[in-house]
């Protein structure tokens, strides 16, 4: 059977991720995983009338001829505008008269292929625009008709059972996808504007490989006391910066090395980014009344040796972790501040009692991500003058550091990925007597300083000094010194 024919039936199918075609010469062999997949397979060929092989195969193996299928029609939207324009219907559609779903399908599946964050559906003047967040930072993958944003964002309302007649106010929801042998959590945003609604999708794969504590990018002289704090019987250890800066990846980096079988482990969270066995793992649902604190409260009586909470947000939630602090348990969290030493200043923000406080907190982590240059195109040049005064307080570095370039590895961005830059405040008994004082935070700063303390800029200063990122990332993520 020519191979051309058989792809095109195959792509009618609404489902197509445990089994597809792969091409033999010009030919094709059915490849399948599961019984669902071999169901698939033998009803296609017998509609077809054609007796193929069919050859059972892993997931990785088909969801490969999935994204090598989807690229190779990259650009089928192209030659397919008329038809996109003309379903305006997508609800009464079916998968054979809808490219519609079939564009948002084939982003969804480029998405996760690129490593994107998120995707970005947004009309602008005349036309409509798609974009990626890729290592942090957006670009433009590809612009359509103006006439097609309504059905588009109808579709992703669908896809997240969210209301697709209300156009006048923001609505969240959620996809799960299986994508191949990926497990995919998307959470949907829609918000009204001036050029109409736009949707934003936040990409979460649960079945991506943990990270260690050295792959974080933590500097190695945080290591020893990072790992002294989480082996601590009790207290609160906080991981703060700004949303998507990684602090939930080092968190689970903590935790994976925590789990035996003499430690129960319990986490709170919205959602649930990573999925590992022996956690007991809770998702938020305010449906039902599971929040943050309310779940604290409650894995209190499930005796708990570690409790993870996804985020400290309220005084109520903080209220919960550092009362569970106190009585004899672990707390790791996450916070939303610009720095370490803040951190105290935002909980007692939250009302929390600086006695409390000061008993309860032993460690606080600041963290933000930096692209990491491509090792194919980077280029060195001659270090400026006003890159030696921004890091002048951790040292002078090299005359030669690196910027980046640009080429077909890295997309032409100069860039492969990203590294973590911390800073680490451990809570000694100085610092204890200026939280019970209400001493603002460069107080504490200036304190944590002479216990070890360094900010953002020492760590920063070794990353451009070894190459492994430019100045111009550093001064672009810590701004300040």
């Amino acid at each position: 059977m020519d191979y051309a024919r058989l792809v095109e039936l195959y792509l009618k199918y609404p489902d197509r991720t445990d089994f597809a075609p792969e091409r033999i010469g010009d030919s094709a062999i059915m490849l399948y995983s599961g019984a669902a997949g071999l169901a698939k397979a033998r009803h296609l060929l017998f509609v077809t009338g054609e007796n193929l092989e069919v050859e059972e195969a892993d997931n990785q193996r088909i969801f490969a001829v999935l994204e090598a299928l989807e690229s190779s029609r990259s650009d089928e939207f192209q030659g397919d505008i008329q038809d996109i324009e003309g379903a305006d219907d997508i609800l009464a559609a079916s998968y054979d008269d809808a490219p519609i779903i079939r564009l948002v399908n084939s982003t969804v599946i480029k998405a996760v292929k690129s490593g994107a964050s998120d995707i970005h559906f947004e009309g602008l003047t005349g036309r409509f625009a798609v974009r990626f967040r890729i290592d942090g930072k957006l670009a433009t993958i590809r612009e359509f008709p103006k006439s097609l944003q309504e059905s588009v964002i109808a579709r992703i309302k669908v896809m997240s059972d969210l209301d697709v007649a209300e156009t006048r106010k923001s609505q969240d929801g959620r996809i799960n996808l299986r994508i191949g042998s990926r497990d995919v959590d998307i959470r949907v945003s829609t918000v009204p504007s001036v050029t109409g609604e736009k949707a934003v999708l936040r990409i979460l794969e649960k079945s991506k490989t943990m990270v260690t504590l050295e792959k974080t990018g933590m500097p190695e002289y945080m290591l020893p006391d990072f790992r002294k704090a989480i082996k601590r019987p009790n207290g609160i250890i906080l991981v703060t910066g700004p949303t998507g800066s990684g602090k939930t990846t080092t968190l689970y980096s903590a935790l994976s090395e925590m789990i035996s079988d003499d430690t129960n482990i319990m986490t709170i969270e919205d959602p649930v980014e990573y999925h590992m066995e022996k956690i007991t793992q809770v998702q938020v649902n305010r449906n039902v009344d599971i929040t943050f604190a309310s779940a604290v409260r409650a894995f209190l009586r499930q005796d708990p040796d570690v409790i993870l909470i996804g985020e400290i947000r309220d005084k109520e939630t903080a209220s919960a972790a550092v009362q569970a602090a106190l009585t004899g348990h672990l707390v790791l969290s996450t916070l939303h501040t610009n720095n370490a030493p803040t951190a105290v200043a935002r909980m007692l923000d939250m009302d929390v009692e600086p006695f409390l406080l000061s008993s309860a907190l032993v460690t606080v982590i600041g963290q933000r991500l930096v692209r990491k240059l491509c090792p194919h195109c980077k280029k060195p040049v001659q270090t400026e003058q006003y890159v030696y005064d921004f890091f002048e307080p951790a040292g002078r570095l090299p005359e030669i550091t690196y910027e980046p370039v640009g080429c077909d590895e890295c997309m032409h961005t100069g860039f492969t990925g990203r590294i973590g830059v911390f800073e680490m405040v451990n809570v000694t008994d100085g610092i204890r007597r200026l939280i019970n004082s209400k001493a603002d935070a460069s107080e504490i700063a200036a304190e944590a300083f002479k216990s070890g303390y360094r900010p953002f800029v020492y760590h920063g200063y070794e990353l451009v000094g070894s190459g492994a990122t430019c100045a111009g990332e550093i001064v672009a993520v810590i701004g300040a010194k």
